[in-house]
């Protein structure tokens, strides 16, 4: 009997991305608030050293610091590096450099990028000065980018009390991650039959645990898994949560239920959506069959079947 052919091993662009909200403290608040007014403000220490950007606590001592300095918006270059090719999202659309700047007046630098026509004119020492954002919020992007400006340091600083009229209490930054996964040989034979409206499991030749999804090796034992074993359809609801906030992008009213189900003939629970039964009927032991779109490659939700609740014996060691 010939093998069967090896599955293709799949690969698939993937964005993790959610919006990070932080509220602020009376230094960074005055920081940023501080930059929509083109000011650029440090905190000085008790040992005199001007720290830009400014923080709250001496990173030596951990002394609360709250003596605020209006410093120079121009600097040097500390050190630097070329980036021959942007991202989204990052300063500038063109080539440019990464580099710390101490601004004059400061002890610390500051990470930015520099606006420079090419790796060969940058270098340590370079002086430069801000260029300011047109439309300015109160965040680090109000400083647009540095420019090369040649100028004479200026270590001299201000004292400033940090206010300001309507300041900036609270910022929301976009994190994002862009990557490929593959899901190797294992997933993609599991993702493969789902194709086919089959569910497909791995059984360890130690433990005989089955696990749904795959991973291509038994995480209790520690060896391959290559037997591979049809389970399900139906299935039993072990634990569950209600949603009730709409996610981006996702057309489900809330509430809905989420929720670990233990397919039959599987040693783990996988998670699906609850339909076709009101999320406050929704149980532990509930029986569950999946819910296939036309064109779907996987179940849309698990409406309930209609037979008993399962025991609590039978799944427990799911939970």
């Amino acid at each position: 009997m010939k093998p069967a052919p090896a599955p293709e091993v799949l690969s698939a662009p993937l964005v993790v991305e959610f919006p990070f909200t932080r509220s602020l403290g009376p230094v960074q608040s005055a920081f940023l608030t501080g930059l929509r007014e083109r000011t650029v403000l440090g905190v000085r220490t008790a040992d005199g050293r001007v720290l830009v950007p400014p923080v709250e606590y001496d990173p030596v001592t951990a002394e609360e610091i709250r003596d605020l300095v209006e410093i120079a918006t121009t600097g040097t270059v500390t050190t630097w590096a070329w980036n021959p090719d942007p991202r989204r999202g990052q300063p500038l659309t063109t080539p440019f450099a990464w580099v710390l700047v101490r601004l004059d007046g400061a002890d610390t630098a500051l990470l930015h990028a520099l606006d420079a026509p090419g790796p060969d004119a940058v270098r340590t020492g370079t002086r430069v000065r801000i260029r300011w954002a047109e439309e300015r919020t109160g965040a680090i992007t109000d400083i647009a980018c540095f420019e090369p400006y040649e100028s004479a340091p200026d270590p001299r600083t201000t004292s400033h009390g940090g206010e300001f009229a309507d300041p900036v209490q609270g910022i929301v930054a976009p994190a994002r991650l862009d990557y490929v996964y593959s899901p190797g040989r294992a997933q993609s034979r599991y993702i493969a039959a789902l194709s086919g409206r089959r569910t497909l499991g791995e059984r360890c030749p130690s433990c005989r645990k089955v696990y749904v999804p795959p991973r291509g090796a038994c995480p209790t034992c520690g060896v391959a898994t290559d037997e591979q074993v049809e389970v399900g359809p139906r299935g039993t609801v072990t634990t569950f949560c209600i949603v009730n906030i709409k996610a981006k992008n996702l057309d489900i009213e809330v509430p809905y239920v989420y929720a670990h189900i233990a397919l039959d003939g599987a040693d783990l629970a996988l998670h699906g959506r609850i339909g076709g039964i009101p999320y406050d009927q929704v149980r532990m032991g509930l029986r569950v069959e999946p819910v296939w779109t036309e064109g779907g490659r996987h179940p849309d939700h698990y409406r309930p079947t209609g037979e008993p609740d399962a025991d609590y014996d039978t799944y427990k060691e799911l939970l």
